[in-house]
């Protein structure tokens, strides 16, 4: 007998949470304010949150435990520390434990007074100038680190460092040259049509700049403008190397909501939310204070501009998970759930955020939708590559000898960006490998940067994309370690939703840090990741182990 898996499935805490009045993101925003008051597990503090809104105790205790932010012990000082990959690389992972001395906390630990906690995190957005931590929310860089955190030296977080190198910058002109936002959405909502912005879009060959790098235009036309429609700015920007996302948030929030109003023009939608990651807590204000100007200003709410056209947007902070920024995890994470992914069909164009059809489009994404409309999609379908069209934020990390975000054009050399834009390495260091998209996204070795910064190009060298994060290795950290910090993220990171990715993650890791060559059974849990994983999380981990040993020419030995 065969069986077919229905596209419509019964969600038994949805169904609940719509009869008791979808508390969703106020669920988990109720769940942060009590875990901020208490030391305890969530097992104390969490069910009380969950009578308070007519919900059982395992409706909260569910992301209670599965949120980095709500799962950490707290104290009343608590330090996020990032361990992610640039930090890694510019402090050979000794950070971590100089902070633990220094603060007298283990990670992950609160204090035995409750006085202080010390969380590791995977990444801050302080890529360019790590190691660093947030301390409240007060950032921290630096090798002083540790002085920073013991008062004896002062807080130390420098502005990212950003450059164009295309000469009429889609995305930077309001953050290089004051170029104001909200210049092309009164004319387009009183006079234009959805129609039109959708078509200049289809024309601009606009792909998503999240890491799938879907036609956006393709997208909007799933959902099909059906009444009920929502779109989602996904700001969640989680692989560790970029921090683009967290530029455009914090230094130009007008231009990111601008977008977004275009998008929920073109897609027919009411509403539209704004996901914002809580390791980026100015970001978070710089988005709310821009939301609420936008208002005041009149470009958001009823009858926006004298038309007939009403539209409400949110902004929402997220509660750590790297997963989570995938959009079905997004998705459910905004609907008060785990942040885990969820099998597609359905897919969310179709059946997304409370069962509406909803369109998840990236921060940077949203942010080039203005130029598009106000030049036209031809004038950016010109820039970039035929295939892959205008142009990409890139950020280099710390160990670049001018790191920060730069603009390019797609298909720029990535030998280009990392010896002349970025100035090769600082203090004179070789290259050994150059990680790119993320810590799932791939590494190229020093000799193997004549590749075009596009999707197809890195995907033929067993790279991605991605976020276009770039982290750069010197010789100091032994490929060995670089690996066991992969399989680390990895078996840290996987929401834990299919058996695959949650139990070959952590096999990975075992291996790893045993220094274990696993020959013939690394090669079969390869090939189980890459076909049963539930999403791109556990599909991406064989291609970046295997790309990481080619890198390093062969090493470590067992894993090619």
């Amino acid at each position: 007998m065969a069986f077919v898996r229905s596209a419509h499935f019964f969600d038994a805490f949805r169904a609940l949470a719509n009869r008791r009045g979808r508390p969703g993101a106020r669920l988990v925003e109720s769940l942060a304010a009590a875990r901020a008051t208490t030391g305890d597990g969530p097992e104390v503090w969490a069910p009380s949150v969950a009578a308070r809104v007519g919900l059982p105790a395992a409706a909260t205790l569910g992301p209670a435990s599965y949120y980095a932010d709500l799962a950490a012990p707290h104290g009343e000082r608590h330090v996020r520390v990032c361990t992610a990959t640039a930090c890694f690389a510019a402090a050979g992972g000794e950070h971590l434990s100089q902070v633990e001395r220094a603060l007298g906390v283990a990670a992950d630990t609160a204090a035995p007074g409750g006085d202080v906690s010390l969380q590791a995190v995977r990444c801050v957005g302080y890529c360019y100038a790590g190691p660093a931590a947030l301390d409240g929310d007060t950032p921290c860089t630096g090798t002083s680190l540790p002085a920073q955190l013991t008062g004896r030296e002062p807080p130390r977080a420098p502005e990212i460092p950003v450059a164009d190198a295309t000469g009429d910058p889609v995305l930077l002109g309001g953050v290089l040259s004051g170029d104001p936002a909200w210049q092309v959405w009164a004319r387009t909502v009183s006079s234009g049509s959805a129609d039109e912005v959708h078509r200049e879009v289809a024309v601009s060959g606009l792909r998503g700049r999240g890491g799938a790098g879907f036609r956006v235009a393709a997208k909007w036309e799933a959902a099909g403008r059906a009444p009920g429609t929502v779109v989602v700015a996904n700001g969640d920007e989680g692989d560790p190397g970029s921090y683009a996302d967290r530029l455009l948030m914090e230094a130009d929030p007008g231009r990111v909501l601008e977008g977004l109003a275009l998008a929920c023009f073109a897609c027919g939608a009411r509403q539209g939310v704004v996901l914002v990651r809580s390791e980026y807590p100015a970001a978070l204000a710089r988005m709310r204070a821009a939301l609420r100007e936008a208002y005041a200003d009149g470009h958001l709410g009823v009858r926006v501009h004298g038309t007939a056209v009403s539209l409400d947007i949110g902004v929402v902070e997220g509660a750590g998970s790297y997963v989570a920024g995938e959009e079905t995890a997004l998705l459910a994470g905004l609907e008060g759930g785990r942040g885990c992914a969820r099998p597609r069909p359905p897919y969310p164009t179709e059946r997304g955020l409370w069962n509406a059809p909803t369109v998840v489009n990236n921060v940077e994404t949203l942010a080039a939708l203005p130029w598009i409309v106000r030049h036209g999609g031809r004038a950016y379908a010109r820039r970039g590559t035929s295939e892959e069209t205008g142009t990409k934020l890139v950020c280099l990390s710390e160990r670049f000898a001018r790191p920060g975000c730069l603009e390019v054009e797609l298909g720029t050399p990535v030998r280009r960006i990392v010896t002349e834009l970025g100035g090769g390495l600082k203090d004179g260091a070789e290259l050994a490998a150059l990680q790119v998209g993320g810590p799932l996204g791939g590494f190229l070795a020093a000799d193997a940067l004549d590749v075009p910064l596009s999707e197809a190009a890195l995907s033929a060298r067993g790279c991605a994309l991605g976020h276009a994060g770039l982290v750069a290795f010197d010789e100091r950290p032994a490929p060995e370690e670089v690996l066991r910090h992969v399989w680390e993220f990895a078996a840290a990171e996987s929401c834990g939703a299919c058996s695959p990715c949650r139990v070959g993650s952590r096999r990975g890791l075992a291996w790893a840090s045993a220094g274990a060559s696993p020959g013939g059974e690394w090669e079969r849990l390869s090939r189980l990741l890459g076909e049963a994983s539930l999403c791109a999380f556990g599909r991406r981990i064989p291609p970046a182990v295997h790309s990481l040993v080619r890198a390093y020419g062969d090493r470590p030995a067992g894993w090619a």
